[in-house]
């Protein structure tokens, strides 16, 4: 079938995504009491992910598409437009916005964080199994299939995505061996779950102060840290030159060619010289992911250039020059979605929905126990449920300053994703009655 989208061009594509992202911030910046009102309850940042969700599920753009040859073969097609805004301006943008970083205050934010990131964890290697025996009960042939067509199979791969990552991902598909025919319904679930849960997110930042009000949280840490960086890029605040901007996109992109670099280095070297990182069954084998070590690398290098005078670059918009690259990831990730893909696959999809509302009851009732903020919830929740990608852009909608705090914890999550996913993929058996 041919599923070409009426542009394939990527600089046209990238054209359309930059003329999505300049309307709504033309739009949010204007005074009328129209668009005052209409921001007020749509956040700037859920629309620069929604519109072009909207070109993609109209067809005039596409992540990925199938075309026709002359002999009426299927040609599979990609857009590189994602890839490049996540290889390399995600890694350029958490070094400039990281310049700034207060390492202490991001330690004094205290446990939360952690038990935020851990509870959403929970929430996916238990809410698979319930999810399973809830839909059992409405639709008993969706949780069909013997061998390897087994759905909890499948669903073993959606488990490694929602705690880890791709590269954990790939890992449960190889331990499992569910059958590649019918893996694409589970990258389908994954696909459209996931980004529901990304635009719910991102609507709750523009009310988070009403939802830690909800929450009783404490989130003077959180606020200090803000004021603090605020306040440091007040004092060194000045009118960038031509050179400022240079010296940034410099430190920026040298870092993405030495992350880029390193990451090729220590995947290779832990490839060639040790078999069990070779071996895609074992949970070490995420280690050998190019991506993990990119965003490592960046983000270390970010962190140690905020000890030395490259930290007075944020006074000439370090961070500005960072959360523009992070919002044409944004852009990037709502062009993967297609709002049509709801209703493909309503089986599938109904179990990654109660899957996933299980993680989000979880989450918030953590989070209302403990008293965490908002941000904690989100940014644990997008650690686990999205990992590298998406955590730091979730994280840096709140204050650039934090968007290494959701590195860091996706970090975490690639440590432990497969772990959770194969004992997730155990209940999930017993609970399927397999």
């Amino acid at each position: 079938m041919d599923t070409t989208p009426y542009f394939t061009n990527d600089t046209v594509v990238f054209g359309i995504l930059m003329l999505c992202l300049g309307a709504v911030f033309y739009t949010s910046s204007l005074q009328s009491k129209f668009w005052k009102t209409f921001y007020k309850f749509v956040p700037a940042i859920l629309l620069c992910y929604l519109l072009p969700a909207l070109f993609n599920s109209l067809g005039v753009i596409a992540p990925n598409w199938n075309e026709l040859g002359e002999n009426g073969e299927v040609i599979e097609k990609s857009s590189n437009v994602y890839y490049i805004a996540s290889r390399y301006l995600l890694p350029a943008s958490l070094v400039l916005m990281t310049l700034s970083i207060d390492l202490k205050g991001i330690f004094n934010l205290g446990p939360k964080a952690l038990i935020m990131f851990f509870t959403g964890t929970l929430g996916i290697i238990f809410g698979g199994p319930i999810a399973i025996l809830l839909i059992s009960f409405v639709s008993p042939e969706t949780l069909g299939g013997v061998g390897f067509d087994a759905v909890w199979r499948g669903l073993s791969t959606l488990a490694g995505s929602w705690i880890g990552g791709g590269a954990n991902q790939a890992a449960m598909l190889e331990i499992y061996q569910y059958n590649p025919d019918k893996y694409g319904g589970m990258v389908l679930v994954d696909i459209v779950v996931a980004n529901i849960w990304m635009a719910i997110l991102l609507i709750g930042i523009g009310k988070s102060e009403k939802i830690d009000a909800w929450l009783q949280a404490d989130n003077s840490a959180i606020t200090s840290l803000k004021k603090k960086v605020a306040d440091y890029a007040d004092s060194i605040t000045r009118n960038p030159s031509l050179t400022d901007y240079m010296v940034m996109l410099s430190i920026a992109f040298v870092t993405v060619g030495l992350a880029h670099w390193g990451a090729e280095e220590i995947s290779g070297l832990l490839s060639n010289n040790f078999e069990i990182f070779n071996d895609k069954s074992s949970a070490l084998s995420s280690f050998t992911s190019k991506f993990f070590w990119m965003i490592t690398i960046a983000t270390a290098i970010g962190i140690a250039l905020s000890y030395t005078k490259m930290k007075q670059y944020e006074g000439a918009g370090a961070s500005k020059l960072g959360s523009i690259f992070i919002y044409i990831l944004v852009a990037t990730i709502g062009m993967k979605m297609d709002l049509g893909m709801i209703f493909e696959n309503p089986g599938l999809i109904a179990i990654g929905l109660v899957w996933m509302a299980i993680h989000v009851v979880l989450l918030i009732g953590v989070a209302k126990l403990i008293k965490a903020p908002y941000f904690f919830l989100a940014v644990g929740s997008k650690a686990n449920i999205g990992g590298a990608a998406s955590a730091p852009v979730v994280a840096a909608a709140f204050h650039p300053s934090l968007a290494t705090v959701g590195v860091l914890l996706a970090v975490l999550g690639y440590v432990v994703g497969t772990y959770g996913a194969i004992l997730c993929t155990i209940l999930m058996q017993i609970a399927s009655g397999s």
